[in-house]
């Protein structure tokens, strides 16, 4: 029996080939091909984790919403990325730890909205990977992993507006920008709760997606927004005239796999995640956030979860 370390490694040399299929293809599964659909019909469904441990085998459809560092394909066009990628250590494990071989069936949902709600409508046998905040509220519709992830939401405007300092400054000196918000996010309630503390008279403007917020804002000193710490990062790695305000940080948010409330997988999920004092401790772990998000964006995150409790 291999640990979980070794599971990885193995899971890592994999060489991921492409079968036919709609949309973009990929062999990213444990056990068997998956393809890595550009849309589906129908509620989205998979195997119950008792037929699967029966079985000795089954089929997890893995629904993943495009994210640079989190679910990409890489230049080989291989999808990978820090949720994918934990996903197969945990398809390692099972096959390790409970003699199941388990198949991925990546499925890709470019609308966050879609996905989310497709996930809440899905069978038995799916499970969702589009850096989803746990809420008590959202716990009402969806079955949570534990957090792989705590997230930094950043205060960002323009490189050349002035600092902001002191959140109760925002209005003296930001005023006369507009609040940029991704409409229905958490995002925009942390914007419309700052804005009525420090700023009630601010415009807001609604964008359809983290990209436009960050066009917009790095385009011209005329809005202010928050986004998530990794998006901030790699928008200015690659260009981005935007400035981060630290005094609007917020780390109070994690990150979690979702399932519909009727899963069957959840219990196994949290085995994996807590095994051997936690998956997010492990240098595994730290080595998928570098590789994929960076050194000093993966330590940045490391920290910011190291110092929240689960």
């Amino acid at each position: 029996m291999h640990n979980l370390a070794a599971t990885a490694i193995l899971i890592f040399s994999l060489a991921i080939s492409s079968c036919s299929g709609t949309g973009d293809t990929d062999s990213g599964d444990i056990g068997g091909t998956g393809d890595d659909y550009a849309s589906y019909d129908g509620a989205l469904s998979g195997d119950s984790w008792p037929q699967a441990k029966a079985r000795g085998s089954g089929t997890l459809t893995a629904v993943y919403v495009p994210a640079p560092g989190f679910a990409y394909h890489d230049d080989e066009g291989h999808l990978s990325g820090v949720t994918v990628e934990l996903m197969r250590a945990f398809a390692g494990y099972v096959a390790d730890y409970h003699n199941v071989e388990l198949t991925l069936d990546f499925v890709r949902e470019e609308d966050w909205r879609t996905f989310y709600s497709d996930i809440v409508d899905a069978d038995d046998g799916v499970i969702g990977m589009g850096n989803v905040t746990i809420t008590e509220e959202r716990r009402e519709e969806l079955a949570f992993s534990p957090p792989y992830m705590t997230n930094i939401a950043s205060l960002i405007t323009h490189r050349d507006a002035p600092t902001l300092t002191r959140l109760k400054d925002l209005e003296s000196v930001l005023g006369g920008r507009s609040a940029l918000a991704f409409e229905g996010t958490l995002h925009e309630e942390r914007l419309r709760t700052l804005t009525s503390r420090y700023y009630p008279d601010a415009r807001f403007r609604m964008a359809g997606s983290n990209d436009e917020i960050i066009e917009l804002v790095g385009s011209g000193d005329r809005y202010f927004a928050y986004i998530d710490l990794y998006n901030y990062w790699r928008a200015v790695d690659q260009g981005a005239a935007l400035q981060r305000h630290t005094s609007g940080d917020e780390a109070a948010e994690q990150f979690g796999y979702i399932m519909p409330l009727n899963t069957t997988w959840q219990p196994v999920i949290s085995e994996f995640f807590e095994h051997n004092g936690g998956i997010v401790s492990t240098r595994l772990y730290r080595e998928i956030m570098e590789t994929h998000l960076g050194t000093r964006l993966a330590a940045t995150l490391l920290e910011a979860h190291s110092g929240t409790d689960h």
